[in-house]
């Protein structure tokens, strides 16, 4: 990587995606990583997690509403399981992440909404089973 705040910016954004996603879930991704998939993975650490994620008018929260709400209107749902975690991990409750979903079933959808209810409750679960966020 150069030397023209590239670097910065990339640990800055490795640091927030760390923070928000969690280690074992970037060490994941960095592990499956391959030359083939290198670039991509520099380009979101950096744009998504150091220059947007890491902007400081909006707080995680915040940005975690609406991610999850970009997500279910697009129908991400992989990614949506990831962001429910995450959103957890920013400080979002339960019941807060529901009202996230009720609010998106009006503007995205009611079948989206349902689908999404279905992968925020199956990961809830799955964290409660593990004892709470890490």
């Amino acid at each position: 990587m150069s030397t023209d705040g590239r670097d910065e910016i990339h640990a800055r954004g490795s640091e927030v995606r760390r923070a928000v996603l969690g280690d074992a879930h970037v060490d994941g991704a960095i592990e499956r990583t391959t030359p083939f998939t290198a670039d991509f993975q520099d380009l979101i650490t950096r744009y998504a997690w150091g220059e947007i994620w890491s902007r400081p008018a909006l707080d995680r929260r915040t940005r975690s509403c609406i991610t999850l709400t970009a997500l279910i209107a697009l129908g991400h749902q992989h990614e949506l399981a990831m962001h429910v975690r995450a959103a957890l991990r920013n400080g979002l409750t339960p019941g807060e992440i529901g009202e996230v979903i009720l609010q998106s079933a009006i503007y995205c959808g009611v079948p989206a909404a349902n689908s999404a209810f279905a992968i925020a409750n199956d990961v809830l679960r799955q964290v409660d089973a593990e004892g709470g966020i890490s």
